[in-house]
């Protein structure tokens, strides 16, 4: 009895020294030594197993810190790459920008020769087209003197032409106009009618657009070439430039037709 009282008066000891007094608590009065040892013998089995488990989990908790601090130095070094990516990057698209400023300067310069050239092409490949309305009228074989044909006559044959889809015919029409009446005020008309007949040359439809609002900023065409200027640009994604040519037609031409268009496209080119 006197180890039940021992054990009564020790309190906050490990589990296994609780479960240890227990056990002799409840042994009767007539153990022998052989039980206490037996008992003794089971208390240190269960301390080695204990102390087992608490090195297993300190080894597992060390494993997780260990494998914590991996993690964060791996995130920092990503950081760091990540960082060093954006700044070279960066510096990557920064040249390119300026290259791409190099390049458009320069096309900007060739542009013009550019259009010279392809005009060049069209007037050749267009001369087997040149309409002749009065040859036609006298036939074939007539031996009497050719007269020259109006005004009214090539414009209206080379609108004809356009129309038909003949754009070779029509602008060799338009040509032999401005040939022969480089004076008339019909000539804006020729010109615009010129520029029309490129839907697939889109810098030789600029050169005469700008002909038409550069050399007869007082005809009624001036607005519309510009306008149609604009369009060109803004499919060859010259942003800039549309709106200049947009602009320019609400400035000098705020009573046209084309005034509430060239806002229009003005508004929806806002960035």
């Amino acid at each position: 009895m006197r180890t039940g009282r021992r054990a009564d008066g020790r309190t906050g000891r490990p589990a296994i020294t609780l479960l240890a007094t227990a056990l002799l608590a409840g042994l009767p009065a007539c153990a022998t030594k052989g039980m206490v040892r037996d008992l003794g013998t089971q208390v240190a089995v269960l301390r080695t197993q204990q102390a087992r488990a608490d090195s297993a989990r300190a080894a597992e908790l060390g494993r997780v810190i260990a494998l914590q601090q991996r993690i964060l130095d791996s995130l920092g070094a990503s950081r760091e790459a990540l960082r060093q990516v954006r700044t070279e990057f960066g510096q990557e698209f920064l040249a390119i920008q300026q290259q791409l400023v190099q390049v458009q300067e320069l096309t900007g310069q060739s542009q013009a020769r550019l259009a010279e050239l392809k005009r060049g092409l069209d007037d050749r490949s267009d001369a087997q087209f040149v309409p002749d309305t009065a040859r036609m009228a006298a036939g074939p074989d007539s031996t009497a003197p050719v007269p020259v044909p109006t005004p009214e006559q090539l414009l209206q044959t080379a609108r004809s032409e356009a129309l038909r889809g003949s754009h070779g015919a029509a602008r060799a029409g338009y040509r032999e106009f401005m040939r022969l009446y480089p004076t008339r005020p019909e000539m804006a008309d020729a010109l615009y009618g010129l520029a029309e007949t490129f839907p697939e040359a889109p810098d030789s439809a600029l050169g005469y657009y700008r002909e038409v609002y550069e050399k007869h900023r007082s005809s009624a065409r001036a607005p519309t070439a510009l306008y149609k200027t604009g369009l060109v640009l803004e499919r060859r994604r010259d942003r800039a430039g549309a709106r200049a040519a947009y602009q320019r037609i609400v400035q000098q031409y705020p009573r046209s037709n084309e005034v509430e268009l060239a806002r229009g496209r003005l508004a929806a080119l806002q960035p």
